[in-house]
């Protein structure tokens, strides 16, 4: 009787946990598009400082000129396994052309793939060239001397690697999309940083036309954080399943105690001895 209430204890508990971490687990699904892309940018930068910033999730386009930089922001967090897409639609005549898509973090490290196509060469009348780069999971913290993403403004880079001099200054037209798969407790790491890397101006105080006080201000180049804030990476679905292994380390030890004790009865001694 007491090895049965032992084991239904067990088993509500384990059912109570697994629903506790249900939605710690769901996290794990690709980031979910805005409602609309009515704020998507519609037109690109042309160097790091005057990078168009578009959320996760949104459809950037922008129109320009082969041989032209195209340059956009978007922000990714810790644990998040960023993927950009981009797709360059081409004009009927043209040469043979080869785009490249690059990705920065906010530091301009320019960080590898870890798969997809990050260059692509287009025949003489392609209509269009499409691209991928997936990035390695970002980290909350990382030691100073390594490459590795780290949580901030990532900037997106596309231009033409290889093109013909009689090409050069086509209408192009390009479209690029950022979205992250969170990878959860398993890219956690323990260490975060005291801030995201989102690159900055600070302008120095002046005194004000009167000189009798000083005013200071900041001007912020990139303005974009993800949509539920910067995580700092201090949780993730680890605790969750950390607080399992510890529950179930303390039921196991009841039931084995109420397996081995016995009846604490004291055992009988024989007549005679």
């Amino acid at each position: 009787m007491r090895i049965t209430r032992v084991f239904s204890a067990l088993s509500v508990t384990l059912l109570t946990l697994g629903l506790a971490a249900g939605p710690a687990a769901a996290d794990s699904s690709p980031s979910a598009s805005p409602s609309g892309d009515d704020s998507a940018p519609t037109q690109a930068g042309t160097s790091f400082r005057t990078a168009a910033e578009v959320e996760q999730g949104q459809t950037a386009t922008a129109s320009g000129s082969t041989g032209d930089y195209f340059y956009w922001s978007f922000p990714a967090d810790a644990e998040q396994r960023p993927t950009v897409k981009a797709t360059v639609k081409l004009q009927e005549t043209h040469g043979a052309q080869t785009w490249q898509i690059d990705v920065y973090d906010g530091l301009r490290r320019r960080q590898a793939c870890q798969y997809g196509a990050q260059t692509r060469a287009a025949g003489p009348g392609a209509s269009s060239v499409e691209l991928t780069c997936v990035l390695r999971t970002v980290r909350a913290w990382s030691e100073t001397w390594a490459n590795d993403p780290l949580p901030g403004t990532y900037y997106i880079r596309l231009t033409a690697v290889g093109v013909t001099t009689a090409d050069l200054g086509l209408p192009v037209s390009a479209e690029v999309r950022a979205d992250s798969k969170d990878m959860g407790g398993a890219a956690a790491v323990d260490g975060s940083l005291a801030e995201p890397l989102v690159p900055g101006i600070a302008v120095t105080s002046q005194k004000d036309d009167d000189g009798d006080k000083d005013s200071s201000d900041s001007a912020v180049l990139s303005a974009i954080e993800p949509e539920d804030g910067w995580s700092s990476g201090w949780w993730s679905d680890r605790w969750v399943w950390t607080a399992v292994g510890g529950v179930l380390a303390a039921l196991a030890g009841i039931g084995g105690y109420a397996l081995t004790r016995g009846s604490g009865r004291p055992s009988r001694v024989p007549p005679g001895a």
